[in-house]
């Protein structure tokens, strides 16, 4: 087989002038790689791994002290005890406030539309009050500070105000129910609850009294601080006021610098097995690790506008809001991405896209499931919206499959960069993602992201190109986690990322690397496929499955016959709430065959009516398997559906 017979399809490529006019580029003739490609710029951000973050930290001009030595290893251990910046110090809010005061800062819109505009100087007023509030209810540096609250102002205000004062923020959406709750802030004592009392979600408002007062009394925390001025039903005993304690407070937050490695946030896995691992950020690595990302991978600077698609209990939340630190305005949306709006449940599919229009957003993220149900449906935002505006669509949470980059060129615009990105929780950041100076191929996430020594290794732990293997990364990054919050955390976090292989990150992802220097992405360590011994991604069913017009969504599992195989148990959404006949199970089995390989066709095909999802848009491929061996789930309060799982185990119970 020749090159030309799997050669890649471009979808896009910057011209020459867009290409100049990238904040890679202008890297590129700093570090005097300008005439050089993509490829030798990554091998130089990882040969040279230490001058490539001190000519990143002098590009992106980070308000800090000046740093002793950009990385350390006291050990000997170079990523288990890497150690980046040693001797900086930095203030996170500091570095988010920085610019032209009268610059827009923040555009707020919700199910309604568009709200209001908050300039830097309003923000900067905001987040004093809030730090002057936090400091007057006793809080401290490394106390953690607990939000029940949605993608709106306030949260970001309350996000900056606590880590101005170097206390630990944590959040969860306020869709999550009381135990999910409780799973994750019970296990990191909080001193306070911030709340809202209400919001707003798919066309209904929602009521959070009660669950307010029992999370706050379950966790014992010292006081609940509303950020509005509702009356609180079931209060505990200590409820404080925002705007009360803000009242007289200075225009601009003061900035207490802290060790460059100081704890930022705590964050959440999705926790679909066992309690949510608690994973504990800090602030430097977050902050240079964002920079590069938003400035050279994103292209982001002052004057753009980021519309992401994101709830507070995703990590593409964090990753979000730090756009701001590049000089961009935040759209912060606070609903679901196609809301209802009448009682029989029809639905506003076009808001998000009105938004972009109406903000100007240069840059939109959004989930693949969001495009898939767009092209579904047979939208065209491009024809329909004023898109002129918009350089870039981000997608994240999971594959982006190829039919899904015809439609974002054909229906939203034929001259922009489409990047999928990939990384995780774990790292806050991405090591795959996007490059507006080089070419989009379809069904191709760009390349690995600078200062990320990724590769794909086989069984052999051999680099490997053209076929699946593990992903991992084998030289450290800023943005690797302190610990995982409690007893002995440092140690298991380092057992769960580095007990496969010494001082090599394991991701749990698997993936391929491409010709084109791209990376796909075909699923989880955790949940490959591996029917008669041949190992396949669950996106490679998918990207056949939900391609097919009979089929709105699906998900596979491997269910093990017992002998050391398994069978492929594929469940699939019939579209529009049709019935899984005989004709689309051959149709399925048909096509799995012809466009991937006999081994992708399963054993037995299920008519579900929806599939698990995690809060952030992932399918939880293991809840179902769990549920079809006999397993309980033991945290279904991760999970966006949970009531779905009953039809799984009735379909488990039905086929014992």
């Amino acid at each position: 087989m020749s090159y030309t017979d799997i050669a890649p399809t471009r979808c896009w490529a910057p011209s020459k002038r867009q290409r100049q006019a990238t904040q890679m580029m202008r890297f590129a003739r700093q570090v005097g790689l300008d005439n050089a490609g993509y490829a030798d710029l990554h091998r130089y951000s990882v040969a040279c791994l230490e001058d490539f973050w001190a000519e990143f930290w002098d590009f992106a001009q980070l308000r800090a002290s000046a740093y002793n030595r950009v990385l350390t290893a006291p050990g000997g251990k170079r990523m288990m005890e890497a150690r980046f910046f040693d001797g900086a110090t930095i203030n996170f809010a500091e570095n988010m406030l920085a610019g032209d005061p009268d610059s827009v800062a923040v555009i707020e819109t919700d199910e309604r539309g568009l709200g209001n505009e908050v300039t830097l100087a309003e923000l900067r007023a905001r987040v004093a009050g809030a730090q002057q509030a936090l400091r007057r209810l006793g809080v401290e540096e490394n106390d953690r500070v607990a939000g029940l609250m949605p993608n709106t102002l306030d949260t970001l205000v309350m996000v900056l105000a606590t880590a101005s004062i170097g206390a630990i923020w944590s959040v969860c959406a306020p869709e999550f129910g009381v135990s999910g709750v409780l799973d994750r802030f019970g296990q990191i004592a909080p001193k306070i609850l911030v709340a809202v009392s209400r919001y707003r979600y798919n066309g209904r408002t929602h009521e959070l009294g009660e669950r307010i007062g029992t999370v706050a009394r379950t966790l014992g925390v010292e006081q609940v601080l509303l950020t509005n001025d509702d009356d609180l039903d079931a209060a505990p005993a200590g409820v404080s006021r925002l705007g009360e304690l803000a009242a007289g407070s200075a225009e601009v937050p003061d900035y207490p610098r802290f060790d460059f490695n100081h704890p930022l946030c705590i964050i959440y896995t999705s926790g679909t097995t066992g309690l949510p691992k608690c994973i504990v950020h800090s602030t430097g690595g977050t902050l240079i690790e964002h920079r590069k990302e938003h400035m050279l991978h994103c292209d982001i600077g002052p004057g753009d506008r980021v519309l992401y698609y994101t709830s507070t209990a995703w990590m593409m939340y964090n990753w979000m809001i730090t756009t701001l630190a590049s000089g961009a305005a935040l759209v912060l949306y606070d609903g679901a991405a196609v809301p209802k709006i009448d009682a029989e449940g029809n639905t506003d599919t076009d808001l998000l896209w009105r938004l972009a229009a109406a903000t100007g957003a240069t840059h939109f993220g959004t989930s693949p499931q969001y495009l898939k149900l767009m092209m579904d449906g047979g939208y065209r935002p491009g024809e329909t919206h004023d898109l002129s505006a918009l350089r870039m669509i981000l997608t994240s949470g999971a594959p982006l499959t190829a039919n899904l980059f015809d439609w974002v060129y054909d229906a939203v615009s034929a001259d922009l960069c489409l990047a999928s990105i990939s990384g995780g929780t774990e790292i806050l950041g991405c090591f795959v993602m996007g490059n507006p100076a080089e070419p989009v191929y379809r069904g191709e996430i760009q390349g690995p992201g600078l200062g990320m020594a990724m590769a794909v290794v086989d069984e052999r732990d051999i680099p490997v190109f053209g076929r699946e293997g593990d992903i991992v990364c084998t030289e450290p990054f800023p943005s690797m986690p302190l610990a995982f919050w409690g007893e002995n955390g440092r140690q298991r976090y380092l057992d769960t990322y580095f007990s496969d292989r010494d001082d090599v990150w394991t991701h749990g992802d698997v993936g391929e690397m491409r010709p084109t220097g791209g990376v796909v992405i075909t699923g989880r360590s955790d949940t490959m496929l591996k029917p008669g011994g041949v190992r396949m991604g669950p996106s490679e069913i998918y990207r056949v499955v939900e391609a097919l017009d009979g089929v709105d969504d699906s998900v596979v599992v491997g269910y093990p016959t017992g002998d050391g195989n398994m069978d492929l148990w594929l469940f699939v959404v019939p579209a529009g709430g049709g019935t899984l006949d005989d004709a689309l199970r051959d149709t399925i089995r048909q096509r799995l065959r012809a466009e991937a390989s006999p081994r992708h066709v399963p054993k037995r095909i299920f008519a579900v009516t929806e599939v698990p999802y995690t809060f952030n848009g992932k399918k939880v491929e293991k809840a179902v398997l769990q549920l079809v061996t006999g397993k309980p789930v033991k945290n279904s309060g991760s999970l966006r559906n949970p009531d779905c799982l009953d039809e799984y185990a009735a379909i488990a119970d039905d086929t014992a």
